[in-house]
């Protein structure tokens, strides 16, 4: 646990985000206003969502829709499109949707 919250401190400093107002920090896929999808590591600061080692999914490649790919990682068929970090409004977020960090493991930056 404390190897855990010395990276996310160090994430967090690389972000720019403020630690000591963070609700949340973990792998999530994101579902943004006009049709953004992005996966990577959720951080909330204020209004401000920060999502590091982003991807834009591009392709979901699934057939059982895009929890398919929360729960068990991307499947072979997925697009990825790393973006680096992505920075939003949290009103301009429609969905969060929690990912298996052990399923995603080596898949984003």
């Amino acid at each position: 646990m404390l190897i855990q919250k010395a990276i996310e401190t160090a994430v967090n400093k690389a972000l720019g985000v403020e630690t000591d107002h963070i609700t949340q920090q973990k792998l999530q896929i994101v579902v943004l206003q006009r049709g953004w999808v992005v996966v990577g590591m959720v951080a909330i600061s204020g209004d401000d969502v920060t999502i590091g080692n982003a991807s834009v999914i591009r392709v979901w490649g699934t057939t059982k829709g895009i929890g398919e790919i929360a729960l068990g990682g991307p499947t072979k068929d997925t697009v990825l499109d790393p973006c680096g970090v992505v920075r939003a409004h949290k009103g301009s977020v429609v969905m969060y949707i929690d990912c298996v960090e052990s399923k995603w493991a080596g898949k984003l930056l």
